[in-house]
């Protein structure tokens, strides 16, 4: 199967959609766990059917999930999965207005707090995997890089690639134990 080119998002609707902190977790749920209904998402979710009912409409007319009538077993059963194109998105298409800047600041700042918050709850989590999860799976790394603007774009392109090759890889049928692993990345001028 071809793999579908990267949805890039310079609508600021778009972007508010993809980061409210509701909708991320349903589209996170369907991309871990495969598509779903509200009902299956609403208890996944801990959250009221009518609520996630809301949000999926606002992620399907943002187009980041789309409607899978194949799984219905009825005409009013509904199930959903995200769209197949890898959603991508870049602070810089958001400089237009200091409007769309803000929505694109505040975007940022709700997804790195949502990343951070999965490697913060790792260490209550832990007890709970079994021992080879305990076991050097959990990875912190950090480096300190001198590059020009080229070089940084170069290695987040780089690190996207290396994140695509892993995310699209066929899953080995080999018996082997697989978690859902999230995994993040940032490339950021900055000063000690």
């Amino acid at each position: 199967m071809a793999e579908e080119p990267a949805h890039k998002i310079s609508d600021t609707r778009v972007l508010a959609a993809l980061t409210h902190p509701l909708r991320r977790q349903i589209l996170d749920v369907l991309t871990v766990d495969g598509p779903a209904t509200v009902g299956m998402l609403a208890e996944r979710t801990d959250e009221a059917v009518g609520n996630v009912s809301h949000h999926v409409r606002v992620l399907a007319e943002a187009r980041l999930v789309e409607d899978v009538p194949e799984l219905a077993r009825d005409r009013r059963e509904r199930w959903w999965r995200p769209t197949p194109a890898e959603v991508r998105w870049a602070r810089a298409d958001f400089e237009g207005s200091p409007a769309d800047a803000a929505v694109a600041d505040a975007a940022g700042s709700l997804m790195l707090d949502r990343q951070t918050a999965a490697a913060r709850s790792w260490p209550a989590r832990r007890a709970g995997y079994p021992e080879q999860w305990r076991e050097g799976c959990a990875v912190s790394t950090e480096a300190w890089l001198r590059l020009s603007p080229e070089e940084a774009r170069e290695f987040g392109a780089q690190l996207i690639a290396l994140f695509d090759a892993w995310s699209h890889r066929p899953v080995p049928d080999d018996a082997q134990e697989r978690e859902p692993v999230l995994v993040f990345g940032h490339v950021v001028p900055a000063a000690p």
